[in-house]
């Protein structure tokens, strides 16, 4: 009996072992070729989220932008020198736009001061290279068209740079554009006769798309609006 039992244990474990090799593969492949293709996996995943994920927003100082570009729809204004002012003319360069009035006591013309001595910043050399100014625009629109004829909104703007643009238009272009770039105006005439203009303080920044991408707010300080629009400009290249 034992014998037989011995016999019979010896062959049932030759028949396990034997099944157990027949079903696994005749080709496995090598462990180190299976660690270099988990690591090639894991490389490409991660310079994929390295390359493809969206860039962080540039730090500045003044300007605040939107977590996406928007659309300005197209429009048509005047210039001061009797040349039209359309969206076209925004595309291919930044633009500073700022929305006032020449009769402006006090706000326009510290921004409009503000802005001159950022244009003479942005002209000047930086560590060899050409001055930015030629890459920005500062526009002044003014939403007192009845007051501020061609020949006031030149005179007005240009005392403070002859290359700012001056432009106004009708109240209906005004109203659909401003509220396009997410500011307000209101023009209302006192009792005693006296026009009282409501404006938005911010200057919105539109980029080489003719798109709205932020906006600076007041208080506004030329090292900072300085600094952020060479950071912008700096960006795209």
């Amino acid at each position: 009996m034992s014998a037989s039992i011995g016999e019979a244990s010896s062959y049932e474990a030759y028949s396990y072992n034997a099944a157990m090799s027949t079903s696994l593969p005749k080709h496995a492949l090598p462990i180190w070729l299976i660690l270099i293709a988990a690591f090639a996996a894991g490389s490409g995943l991660w310079l994929g989220n390295r390359f493809l994920a969206a860039p962080a927003p540039p730090k500045l100082e003044n300007a605040v932008l939107y977590p996406q570009p928007r659309a300005v729809p197209e429009f048509h204004l005047t210039q001061a020198n009797g040349q039209p002012l359309r969206l076209d003319d925004w595309r291919g360069h930044w633009n500073v736009v700022y929305f006032g009035y020449s009769n402006c006591p006090d706000v326009c013309p510290t921004t409009l001061a503000t802005f001159k001595q950022v244009w003479k910043d942005l002209g000047k050399p930086d560590l060899g290279k050409p001055g930015l100014a030629g890459r920005v625009r500062f526009d002044f629109i003014s939403v007192d068209p009845q007051r501020d004829t061609p020949d006031q909104l030149r005179k007005y703007v240009g005392f403070f740079s002859r290359d700012f643009i001056a432009a106004t238009g009708s109240d209906e272009e005004l109203t659909a554009l401003t509220r396009a770039l997410g500011l307000i105006y209101s023009r209302t005439t006192a009792a005693n006769g006296n026009i009282e203009v409501d404006h938005s303080g911010s200057a919105v920044i539109i980029d080489p798309q003719g798109q709205l991408v932020g906006m600076f707010r007041p208080p506004f300080s030329a090292p900072a609006l300085s600094a952020d629009l060479a950071t912008l400009i700096g960006q795209r290249d």
